[in-house]
């Protein structure tokens, strides 16, 4: 290539983007980002409800995806060739995702994040019957311990009696 045609040709934009399949939005990262922080961000910014990413690959039509790992490095391959979101969506045939994992990934704040098993993250009842039961048993044996303890000390005097008058 000549000089003249290097100057025309577009430079490659200083970032990536990259399309979340569950919401349909594409989300721009700087060039560098590591794929594990990009699924993290992504995941962090998904609705209640939607299908948590599990990695991201490099598509494009007729070719096999490229699958990047937690700690690649994103890179856009050219033309033709797209970053997306892979969810539990994705794999109908494997029980909703259950044998693919996902990857503890570090974010800004500090914290480590583990996608291992994303339904974790969503939250359960706080209160549910067999929580009831469990801390009314708990009531009922502390009951039956005080009435045990209440009990002994009420007849320790009549055992010392007892002991002493037969020494």
């Amino acid at each position: 290539m000549s000089e003249a045609e290097q100057a025309n040709s577009p430079k490659p934009p200083p970032y990536l983007e990259v399309l979340c399949k569950s919401t349909g939005k594409k989300t721009r990262f700087a060039a560098g980002t590591k794929a594990g922080f990009a699924v993290s961000l992504i995941n962090r910014k998904l609705g209640i409800g939607a299908p948590v990413a599990l990695h991201i690959e490099s598509i494009r039509e007729g070719e096999e995806p490229i699958i990047f790992g937690p700690d690649a490095v994103l890179v856009n391959y050219g033309n033709g060739w797209n970053l997306q979101t892979v969810s539990e969506m994705d794999f109908p045939g494997i029980g909703n995702g259950k044998h693919v994992r996902g990857f503890p990934t570090q974010i800004p704040n500090g914290k480590k994040v583990d996608l291992t098993n994303s339904r974790k993250m969503v939250p359960k009842p706080g209160i549910s019957f067999l929580y009831i039961a469990k801390v009314s048993l708990a009531f009922v044996l502390m009951f039956m311990l005080a009435g045990v303890f209440m009990l002994a000390l009420d007849n320790l005097p009549k055992l010392i009696l007892l002991f002493n008058s037969s020494m």
